[in-house]
């Protein structure tokens, strides 16, 4: 019986073991014409940031996903390794508008140390794609400083783990490419820029190109306009796309940028595959919180496997006030609502008002979601509702989620001024 355990224990600490092993991740080529090889085998990239369900991720046609840091992920690698998929592991740095000063050598020394103790312990998890080393701390992108712990931590990890690529990650590239030019001048650890665009998106390619850029990139969040990209109405609020129109962003950026672009583009993370509130709760998720898909998700499924998802997403048509968009508090305002199922299926509708933030340039920092104003929304349908507006004089904002039954969904707001 003992030996029988011994023998029980030795098999499973043989499949712990192997189990423990990376799968080796690689570039190949040069400029122009590069691959990411994976064990061996080219790797195209079609993958989205987030957490939000994997199971749902791959059913779609992904096989990557994005993190933006390293804190407690043993459960997120474990879920993607069975599920076939990989992930790039966020080492997350810190950002001078939260108070961190490159120039202070304690605080960088600090940083590298805990990069160093994330990249030891899930160097040898083979859901592992690569490391990447920063999101959006490099500012204006001038700071040598900043360049220079990034490139330090990407050497160290180098050294470390010769097994994975390293990438750090950009807003944009600079009015002239100054992000660009100075990683490749001060970087020379650095196997992979990551570039985060959203009005940009579909010109990334072209002004990469413009700029001098020579390393690969992958186009790290990508998806509609932001709320920084977008005008505002005339009492300071800025008009959502209906989940509808958004998808239009997705294919654009990824057919002109990502598609267009093999061989300097080595694939792309869609954002956000969950959702978060951001401004407003719908301005970037790629679905619901009940893991409902928006059109985003299903545009993007078509782009990664070839063929449209066989249940297609609700279609949005027209979403607009029947009549004013602000009025005295306790007076009524009416949204009309046109919408259909590609096949017919019945939809129902959920309308929500919510105060608005006046928040619209947070840097992607944590917001947390205003209290719902339940009692307001009346008469409310497929087609449309009345919306009794607040007490309190300000700006709100009214959604409304459209679901499928059959796991799609679709979105809208409108802001409304009380006054």
């Amino acid at each position: 019986m003992a030996n029988r355990a011994f023998v029980v224990a030795g098999l499973l600490s043989l499949a712990s073991a192997a189990m423990a092993q990376p799968v080796p991740v690689s570039l190949s080529g040069a400029p122009g014409a590069y691959t990411l090889l994976r064990d061996g085998k080219p790797y195209f990239v079609t993958g989205a940031g987030g957490t939000a369900s994997p199971d749902l991720l791959k059913t779609v046609g992904g096989n990557s996903i994005r993190l933006w840091g390293a804190d407690n992920i043993d459960k997120q690698l474990d879920d993607a390794h069975k599920l076939g998929l990989t992930v790039t592991v966020g080492i997350w740095l810190e950002h001078e508008r939260h108070g961190f000063d490159y120039n202070n050598a304690d605080q960088v020394a600090e940083q590298y140390e805990k990069a160093k103790a994330a990249i030891l312990k899930y160097k040898d998890h083979p859901a592992v794609l690569m490391w990447g080393i920063g999101n959006e701390m490099e500012g204006e992108g001038d700071d040598a400083a900043i360049w220079s712990a990034i490139n330090n931590i990407a050497a160290m990890a180098k050294q470390l783990d010769p097994n994975h690529p390293t990438m750090t990650v950009i807003a944009e590239m600079g009015g002239q490419g100054q992000k660009v030019k100075n990683i490749h001048r001060l970087c020379p650890a650095i196997d992979i820029i990551g570039i985060n665009s959203y009005g940009g998106g579909p010109s990334v390619a072209e002004r990469y190109k413009k700029f001098g850029g020579t390393k690969p990139y992958i186009i790290t969040e990508f998806g509609p306009n932001g709320t920084w990209e977008v005008g505002r109405n005339d009492f300071g609020a800025p008009s959502e796309l209906t989940s509808t129109q958004k998808a239009s962003a997705f294919r654009n950026t990824y057919e002109k940028s990502v598609l267009a672009a093999k061989g300097t583009c080595l694939g792309s993370y869609a954002f956000l595959w969950g959702h978060k509130f951001e401004a407003t709760a719908t301005w970037f998720g790629m679905l619901l919180p009940d893991d409902t898909r928006l059109a985003s998700a299903d545009t993007m499924s078509e782009l990664w496997t070839g063929k449209a998802p066989a249940n297609r997403v609700p279609v949005i048509e027209t979403f607009a006030f029947d009549g004013a968009d602000r009025g005295a508090p306790g007076a009524n305002v009416k949204v009309k609502l046109v919408a259909s199922d590609p096949e017919k299926d019945a939809m129902t509708a959920e309308w929500v008002l919510l105060r608005e933030t006046n928040q619209y340039e947070t840097g992607g920092d944590f917001m947390a979601t205003p209290e719902q104003l339940a009692k307001s929304v009346h008469d409310a349908s497929t087609t449309g509702a009345t919306i009794t507006l607040p007490a309190q004089a300000g700006v709100y904002r009214i959604y409304v989620y459209l679901r499928d039954g059959k796991g799609g969904g679709a979105t809208g707001t409108l802001p409304v001024l009380v006054k």
